[in-house]
């Protein structure tokens, strides 16, 4: 959301106020500075051992105050986050119309992930106004007997984001090497597979799978360097440090900000991640993804030979990375496929479509 905000603020036609949830406080500051964003509201609902009813009822009491207060004729959200789908509620309990970012994903199965595709399909009801980031997000509005006239396709803000930061760092070569020397940890003699995870529906014995099989990749390539920035929750952090701690060729680091990630992202040669907006990342940037998960809201990467879904059987896992790892043909092929979620000017279209409601 951070391009579309700074799109809109420099736009003198329109008056822009942040309001953050702060639900996930340690993410997100690092973010407002990056893009040198100022809110206007903060209600920073984040608390130790935060529940999903606490959080949901947090945001609602906090957003309904901003919305009598500030008055909007738009509220934007983005995406799939309990914030997203609280605030559409909140404004539609104040008849103030919603626009959805990144509006149209699914995967048809409510635990899959868990509770995004419930909070995305809640905030699709809710809203009034549908930026799809591609044609077949789209037709799932279509399918769900959303107007054509209420949605538009224009990409995902996710790229715009993404290309922002890359050439912030390809065009400063000493912020480049600050990023490299924070890491301290980058082997160039070898070749990098990124991984992330962190997803609620995989914790327990399918995220001990996903561990296992990192340990066997790591273990048969040893010309191969292992980077994993760990979420803090325990419940990935004790398996992680159980099954990797102290493999020579797994480096287990702390969860970075947004700057530093895509850095990472840069530098790899492959993906291992059960998140969404990685998928749309990375193949933006060349890099083949393999998705843990059964389920993907992102068909159109594996339409496009960008990701592939290996699931959490760690012999699926393994098996997929040594093709990439061992393939030149097969690495080749989905480094070099087209990104289908966009182009870098999903902010402009939005802005087009936002004239139109004026």
């Amino acid at each position: 959301m951070a391009p579309l905000a700074k799109a809109l603020q420099a736009d003198p036609r329109f008056q822009v106020n942040i309001c953050l949830t702060a639900q996930h406080r340690e993410m997100l500051d690092q973010v407002m500075a990056i893009f040198e964003l100022r809110a206007e509201y903060d209600l920073d609902v984040m608390t130790p051992q935060q529940t999903l009813p606490g959080l949901t009822a947090d945001v609602m009491q906090g957003l309904s105050r901003v919305f009598a207060q500030a008055k909007p004729d738009l509220v934007l959200v983005h995406g799939d986050t309990t914030t997203s789908f609280v605030a559409s509620l909140a404004a539609f309990y104040q008849k103030i119309p919603v626009g959805h970012v990144e509006a149209g994903l699914r995967t048809g199965d409510m635990m899959a992930p868990w509770p995004e595709e419930a909070n995305r399909r809640l905030t699709g009801v809710l809203a009034e106004w549908h930026f799809a980031p591609t044609e077949t997000a789209r037709q799932n509005l279509l399918n769900e007997n959303i107007p054509a006239t209420r949605i538009w396709v224009t990409g995902n803000t996710v790229i715009d984001a993404l290309l922002m930061v890359r050439e912030r760092i390809t065009q400063s070569p000493d912020l480049s090497q600050q990023l490299r020397d924070r890491l301290g940890l980058i082997d160039d003699q070898r070749r990098m597979i990124l991984v992330t995870g962190h997803r609620r529906e995989n914790i327990g014995e399918p995220f001990r799978q996903v561990m296992l099989a990192l340990k066997q990749i790591a273990e048969q390539h040893e010309d191969v360097q292992i980077v994993f920035p760990v979420h803090l929750n325990p419940a990935v952090r004790e398996p992680v440090d159980e099954i990797l701690g102290g493999i020579e060729n797994i480096n287990l680091v702390k969860p970075q900000d947004y700057l530093t990630f895509v850095y990472l992202l840069m530098q790899a040669d492959l993906v291992i991640t059960d998140s969404g907006g990685v998928q749309e990342e990375a193949p933006s940037l060349g890099k083949p993804v393999l998705v843990t998960r059964a389920l993907t809201e992102r068909p159109e990467a594996l339409e496009a030979g960008t990701v592939k879904l290996v699931g959490t059987e760690g012999g699926a896992i393994v098996d997929a990375a040594n093709v990439l790892l061992s393939d030149d043909a097969a690495y080749r092929a989905m480094s070099r496929a087209m990104n289908p979620y966009g182009d870098g000017k999903a902010c402009a279209r939005i802005i087009k479509c936002l004239e139109t409601l004026a």
